[in-house]
């Protein structure tokens, strides 16, 4: 088991910047690459970007390139998503999520292919 604890969410204007962290638990970290994801009210569920194990690989949507940033510190077993030019758009509650190191390239992209969800952490971007 891994348990993921997502923290930073909040309110911020238009154009601002969030980070937000999610910690981990149980297994070792190490082993799994990781993905956020996020969901507006009556949306599904959205790819945002992923990271590889070892930090060596990073995935962005469309929708956020350029703009979103993952990172990973596995002495700490923490990943980051660092958030700049944030738009209304953006608002969703964010879940960082753990797959499998057997797990890569554009399969990450896919929800069902991830092993352990945190609860999520809203954000909303005010205009």
């Amino acid at each position: 088991q891994v348990q993921l604890v997502e923290s930073g969410g909040g309110l911020v204007q238009a154009g601002g910047s969030l980070r937000l962290s999610c910690a981990a638990s149980g297994r070792t970290f190490s082993n799994y690459n990781m993905g956020w994801f996020r969901q507006a009210p009556g949306k599904d569920r959205e790819f945002v970007g992923a990271i590889t194990w070892n930090g060596n690989g990073t995935y962005y949507a469309d929708s956020v390139q350029g703009r979103f940033t993952i990172s990973r510190y596995n002495a700490v077993n923490t990943v980051y998503l660092r958030m700049n030019s944030l738009k209304p758009e953006d608002t969703a509650v964010y879940y960082c999520a753990a797959a499998s190191s057997g797990t890569y390239g554009t399969s990450l992209f896919s929800p069902g292919k991830y092993d352990y969800w945190g609860q999520g952490t809203q954000v909303t971007v005010s205009s």
